[in-house]
This record gives structure tokens, C-alpha cells and sequence, in this order.
């Protein structure tokens, strides 16, 4: 049997409504912690032009654009809205996938279910078997097979899952669903091809997600895809990708980020936020990481928001003068502070010996600073939000009342908060109702 057609017996035939309490549980903060991104993400040019075109492309429908008032087609609500979650790279992740799911999961589930009036249960299974399929693709592949580390490569996987499991493909549909979208979905530049990594193409989700929803629906309607699309072990390890299909569940295992920068870099934050002491100068600040973290873009002096997340200098630099709000999210206006462009300028980024096998499954820091008073060292291995490190639901909701301020009331934000709490009980009809609700917006 196909690899592909393994995981579609999984996907259409897992029973429906039996997910275990702490996978629903683990729904719940992943849709508050993405919800808290989208805010954050909502009023940026990234967002902004996503929402333009998928209205000018796809056209009206009854899909929610979160958060506004606008409601377009399946495929252009899903892309705006996994547009304004990725946007500020304050999204979940996973370790072995070294990526990010929930930003083209979500969004593409919660379209699908509001266009065919889906269940409470059915969108709670769409979005976990949509994160199992999407994390262990990802994950299976081993690291010297891998081009990018850019989810759009994997996430369509995730998407057509999660679509064909609402739209209730039998298993021959959902495997057609998942080759269509693995053949058809984004390339995403491979690491190191282009010094632009903090373009607004960044992690090639939005497209990821149209071509998953794409698959479903085309497999759906009689089209076919190249099924043996995983079958290659030296690429995609047999035991990762398909072992154990439904006793654990992948979304369990993904990590939450405090701040809106590239999740190599949080240790290193971490340990500057422990030894920072405000107001004290920094005479000298050296970062030592994994060797993947020198293939960032670390521009010292970005010229925009996505520069600045994949730089190890300015977010490091900036956690250091600023503290932990700065970065959640980061103020376009920090791109041009003099004081935290001297420091990125003078920051120390090298490899540690003790790191060089690390990632993907770590990614940890030591972090060297002089405050005038000698060389403090700490290391962190586990970045706040690592699943060894976990966030708890308050630390979720600060975060989400801190990101999405600029964007939400604070009566708007627990509305949210109140209805994705209250998930278990009174289903998705007041969250879809809360991101609806008529308030004004300062869009572009």
C-alpha cells in the first residue's frame, strides 16, 4: 500500500467525534494562541494585500475573513486568514517539523465548516488529523533531504486532510486529495537561494493552503494524483510518517511562540530577557546557536517587519533594550531606532560545539552578556512554549491581549477568549460569532 493511501485510510476512517479530552484540550490553545497571531497579524501590509487579492481572486462566498466583516469564498477566506496568522511569525510550531502548521490547518477547517455547515465534532477532528498529516510529513524527512525549511512545502498535506475529512472523502478521494496537493502545492525558494528571506512570501502557507483545499475538492470531483508521492524512504522516513497513526496526536507536540520573531532565535531571547537588567548599558552581547541559525537572513539593519524576524541581531538587540512587549508583536518604528540598530551592529552570533546536532528537535541558546560588571552566561534548552517549557492558557490569553491590542478592544479580545473557553461545551458557533462581530478597524 501507498504511503499517501495509509494515511487517507487514516484520515477517512478514523472514528468520528472520539478524539481524547487533552487532544480537545490541545485544540483549544492552539485556536486561542492563533487567534491572538491573527489579531497581530490583522492590519500589516502582509495581511492587508492577502485579504485584497483573495477578494479580486476567489470572490464572495460565506467563509469568514476573521475579525472583519468581509465573508468570501472557501479558498479566500482560507488564504487571507492563514495570511494574517503567519504574518507576524508569532504562530505555532512543531520541532520535528521545524515549521508551522496550525496557520494553514486552522483556516483552511474552519472555511470548509462554515461553507457545508459541518458539526462541533467534525471541525474538531478536521483540525487534529489535519495537524497529524501536515507535522509528520514534515517530520518524517530526514535532515539531509531538506531544501527549505519552509512550511508551505508540507502544510498543503495538513490542509487537504483536513478539507477532505469535512467534505467526507472516502479513503480512495483523501488519497487522491493528499497527492494532489504534495504534487501541486508551493516550491518555497530552497534556504540559502535568495538573501530576500524576509519577503512577504516567507513561509509559502496561503498558497500551501489553496492548493490543499484544491486537492479535496478536485478529488472530490473524479481527479487523481500521483499516489507513491511518499513511498521514497530515503525521503520520507516510513516509521515517522505513518507509524502509530491515532495513538498520540502530533498537535500535543507543538510548541507556542511568546514572540514575533523565528523560533531559532527564543532561546537566545530567553536567556537576554534572564540576565537583562533595564536601563544598565550592554557592553558586550554574544549569542551562541545552531548552525542553522547562521542561514537566516540576519539582516543587522532590516528594512521591514519579515527582515526582522528572521534576524538573530535586531530581535536580540531589541529584546535586550526593550524587554519582552516589545516583541509582541515588534513596532514597525523599532526598524529605524538608532539605539537598537547600534546594538544589532555590535552583536556576537557564532556556532557553539554544543549545539551542532541540536535542531530540529532543540533549539537552544547561550547567551553572553556584560552589563559593566563581567561576562554573565546562561543556556536555555528549552525556549518558553517548547512542549518541555509549555505555556499555560493565562500566559496564552496575556499574549493574545498583548499582540492583538492594536487591532481588538479589550471587550472584543474576551469575547474571543470567552468563546474559544467555553469550546467544549458550546462549540464553535459563538467563536465564529466572535470573530465576526461588527467593530470598526483601521484595514488597509
Amino acid at each position: 500500500m501507498h504511503m499517501i493511501s495509509r494515511l487517507a485510510d487514516f484520515v477517512s476512517g478514523h472514528p468520528r467525534g472520539e478524539l481524547p479530552q487533552q487532544t480537545r484540550e490541545a485544540i483549544s490553545l492552539l485556536l486561542l494562541d492563533l487567534m491572538g497571531a491573527t489579531a497581530a497579524g490583522l492590519m500589516g501590509p502582509l495581511a492587508a494585500s492577502a485579504r485584497k487579492a483573495a477578494a479580486d481572486i476567489y470572490g464572495a462566498g460565506n467563509a469568514q475573513v476573521w475579525l472583519t466583516e468581509t465573508r468570501l469564498s472557501v479558498a479566500g477566506a482560507a488564504m487571507a486568514n492563514s495570511a494574517a496568522a503567519s504574518a507576524l511569525d508569532i504562530d505555532d510550531g512543531h520541532r520535528g517539523a521545524a515549521g508551522h502548521a496550525g496557520a494553514g490547518v486552522i483556516p483552511t477547517a474552519l472555511a470548509v465548516a462554515q461553507s457545508i455547515g459541518a458539526s462541533d465534532g467534525e471541525i474538531l477532528d478536521a483540525i487534529a488529523l489535519g495537524y497529524d498529516v501536515a507535522l509528520r510529513v514534515a517530520a518524517s524527512r530526514p535532515t539531509r533531504t531538506i531544501e527549505t525549511y519552509a512550511s508551505g512545502r508540507w502544510v498543503s498535506y495538513g490542509a487537504a486532510a483536513a478539507a477532505g475529512r469535512l467534505l467526507r472523502l472516502n479513503s480512495s478521494q483523501q488519497a487522491h486529495a493528499l497527492a494532489i496537493a504534495g504534487a501541486e502545492g508551493p516550491i518555497v525558494f530552497p534556504t540559502g537561494s535568495s538573501k530576500f528571506q524576509g519577503s512577504t512570501v516567507k513561509e509559502g502557507i496561503p498558497p500551501a493552503v489553496v492548493a490543499g483545499l484544491t486537492g479535496a475538492y478536485r478529488a472530490r470531483a473524479g481527479a487523481t494524483g500521483p499516489l507513491d508521492l511518499l513511498d521514497d524512504a530515503t525521503r520520507y522516513e516510513p516509521t515517522l510518517l505513518a507509524g502509530g497513526l491515532g495513538e498520540s496526536w502530533e498537535l500535543e507536540k507543538c510548541y507556542l511562540k511568546p514572540y514575533a520573531c523565528c523560533r531559532y532565535m527564543h532561546a537566545a531571547i530567553d536567556g537576554i530577557l534572564t540576565l537583562r537588567q533595564s536601563g544598565r548599558e550592554i557592553h558586550r552581547l554574544r549569542i551562541e546557536t545552531f548552525p542553522q541559525g547562521l542561514r537566516l537572513g540576519n539582516e543587522r539593519a532590516p528594512r521591514s517587519l519579515e527582515g526582522g524576524q528572521y534576524s538573530f541581531y535586531f530581535s536580540c538587540a531589541l529584546a535586550a533594550l526593550r524587554g519582552r512587549e516589545a516583541l509582541q508583536p515588534v513596532d514597525p518604528n523599532t526598524l529605524k531606532d538608532a539605539e537598537i540598530l547600534a546594538l544589532s551592529s555590535q552583536i556576537e552570533l557564532d556556532v557553539s560545539s554544543d549545539f551542532t546536532s541540536a535542531f530540529p528537535v532543540g533549539t537552544p541558546a547561550r547567551v553572553l552578556m556584560d552589563q559593566g560588571e563581567g561576562l554573565e552566561e546562561v543556556v536555555i534548552d528549552y525556549p518558553l512554549g517548547d512542549v518541555a517549557n509549555p505555556m499555560s492558557w493565562d500566559q496564552i490569553a496575556d499574549k493574545f491581549k498583548n499582540i492583538g491590542r492594536q487591532s481588538l478592544s479589550r471587550q472584543r479580545q474576551e469575547h474571543i477568549i470567552s468563546a474559544i473557553s467555553g469550546l467544549e461545551t458550546a462549540g464553535f458557533a459563538p467563536l465564529f460569532n466572535a470573530l465576526s462581530a461588527s467593530e470598526p478597524f483601521n484595514l488597509q
